[in-house]
Formats: C-alpha cells, sequence, structure tokens
C-alpha cells in the first residue's frame, strides 16, 4: 500500500517493448536505497514489483493489462529521461500522510487546463465516465500517484465529458511531474479504494422491499 506522497522524482533510463508486455528500468537513488527483487515501487502510482537492481536504479516488468490501462502504454522506446513518480510502500508502523493509495490504477485522464496563481497552479483533468461517480468535491484521487484533494468536480450532461479541478502547491509542482505536465498529456488516475468497495457492498445488499414483495406473491 502507498499513500501519494512522492518521494523522488525519478528518470527513465530504458523501456523495452516486447509483444505483449514491456520491461522498464528507471533511476531512483532513494527508492532503491533498500530494494529488493520481489518488492513494490510505484512509478507514477503504478505498483510495479523489482525484478532487478542495483546501486540507483531497478527494473520491472509491465504486463499488457499495464500497458492498456496505464499511461505507460503511451511510453515508446524514446522514454529514455522521461520524469516519473517514485514511492515506496508504507511501512506498517508509518504515517498514512495522504490517503490509501494502493497502485492499482483505474484509467487515465487528460490535463485540459493549467490556471496559474500567485504561488500555486489549478489543474483541471478529464473525468472517465465510468469513474465520474467515485470523485467527489473534497474527495481524495491519485494523479499520477500524487494524493491530491479534489477542488471541484464537472459532470455535464451525456454525451459531454466531465472533469475535475485539483490545486498544486509549490512542494508539489516542485517535486512531482504534475509540474511538467503539459495540456494534452494523459495522467493515471486511482480513486478511492473506500468508495468502489462502498458501492460493492451496497449493491450485493437484499432489497427488504423486493424481498417482501416476492414471499407476497408466493402466497
Amino acid at each position: 500500500m502507498f499513500t501519494g506522497i512522492v518521494e523522488e522524482l525519478g528518470e527513465v533510463l530504458r523501456l523495452e517493448p516486447g509483444p505483449d508486455s514491456a520491461r522498464i528500468t528507471v533511476r531512483g537513488p532513494a527508492v532503491t536505497a533498500d530494494a529488493r527483487r520481489g518488492g513494490s515501487i510505484a512509478v507514477n502510482g503504478i505498483c510495479l514489483t523489482v525484478v532487478e537492481n542495483g546501486p540507483d536504479w531497478f527494473t520491472a516488468d509491465v504486463m499488457l493489462e499495464t500497458l492498456h490501462r496505464t499511461s505507460l502504454g503511451t511510453l515508446t522506446q524514446e522514454a529514455r529521461g522521461a520524469r516519473v513518480n517514485l514511492e515506496r510502500p508504507v511501512p506498517v508502523d508509518g504515517r498514512l500522510a495522504g490517503h490509501i493509495v494502493q497502485g492499482h490504477v483505474d484509467g487515465t485522464g487528460t490535463v485540459l487546463e493549467r490556471i496559474p496563481g500567485e504561488r500555486w497552479e489549478l489543474l483541471r483533468i478529464s473525468l472517465p465516465d465510468t469513474l465520474a461517480r467515485y470523485v467527489v468535491e473534497k474527495g481524495s484521487i491519485a494523479v499520477d500517484g500524487v494524493s491530491l484533494t479534489v477542488v471541484g468536480v464537472v459532470s455535464p450532461p451525456a454525451p459531454a465529458a466531465g472533469s475535475f479541478t485539483v490545486s498544486l502547491i509549490p512542494e508539489t509542482l516542485r517535486m512531482t511531474t504534475l509540474g511538467l505536465r503539459a495540456v494534452g498529456e494523459p495522467v493515471n488516475l486511482e480513486v478511492d479504494i473506500l468508495a468502489k468497495h462502498v458501492e460493492r457492498l451496497m449493491a450485493d445488499r437484499p432489497d427488504p422491499n423486493g424481498s417482501a414483495a416476492a414471499e407476497a406473491g408466493t402466497r
């Protein structure tokens, strides 16, 4: 589990695409300080498993589902030098500084607008219809693995696409890829896992009125 508090900006050293997978090598001195084979590191909010590592780098395999679901699928062999957000899993006795982030990306959005302020910046990002119901004003969302508070949500009538806004403080702009993302670029989105679990539990909950009606009909 992660918290969405990025530890460092890493650098893609190599991306080796295959027929239905890829292998990525990333430089990140801080997150590799105690890395070991089989451990997890979040790369732009994607939980990846370390298969090889050195003094300041690690390599991970990326399966087809991840390539389809996340922005890693848009990277090419020219990805060398791309910056990525890196975070190690939170220890059991660690502080939950952001919110519960699994590193299981739900989909991608697109940066639609950047609105600068005196010291902060407002980012507007497109919101896929399949994720819109999980995103609420003042709720939490992970964008490229960064834990953020939703400022506002725009849900226009279909088929118009929705969007949401987040505010970025100077530290976030400096320490994460969100300070670099240009309008039109994709970002990984992970909605609040608690919202998804509640939805599933409520969907499986028996309807008392429906059950009563069904029983009455058999008498």
